[in-house]
């Protein structure tokens, strides 16, 4: 069984800082693709940035220049750095991973951490 577990969360005043992280556990063999989406309540689940194994990155153009995507491939974990946070930054982040397991290859998702930027 996989396990993502996100942590960071929390709020923030507009142009703070905050950081996620996101730790894979279980009977991993190997990790792919890594994320984070954020969703506002009547919303789709919009992804933010994502990276994959060997370090490529990719942002919304809204994150762009603002926020850092990275991984630590010997942690299992993926990071978020958000700077410059706007009240729009508002939501609920989840971290994804595409794994594969000994059961095969699934793409797997945290249980979500709430972002609020006000001030």
């Amino acid at each position: 069984q996989v396990q993502l577990v996100e942590s960071g969360g929390g709020l923030v005043q507009p142009g703070g800082s905050l950081g996620l992280s996101c730790a894979a556990s279980g009977s991993i063999l190997s990790i792919h693709a890594m994320g984070w989406y954020r969703q506002v309540p009547g919303n789709q689940r919009e992804l933010v940035a994502d990276i994959t194994s060997g370090g490529s990155t990719n942002y919304v153009d809204s994150v762009k220049g603002r926020f850092t995507i990275s991984r630590d491939n010997a942690k299992n974990t993926v990071y978020l750095q958000m700077n410059s946070l706007k009240p729009e930054d508002t939501a609920v982040y989840y971290c994804n991973a595409d794994i594969g397991t000994f059961n095969g290859y699934g793409r797997y998702w945290g249980q979500g951490t709430q972002v609020t930027v006000s001030s």
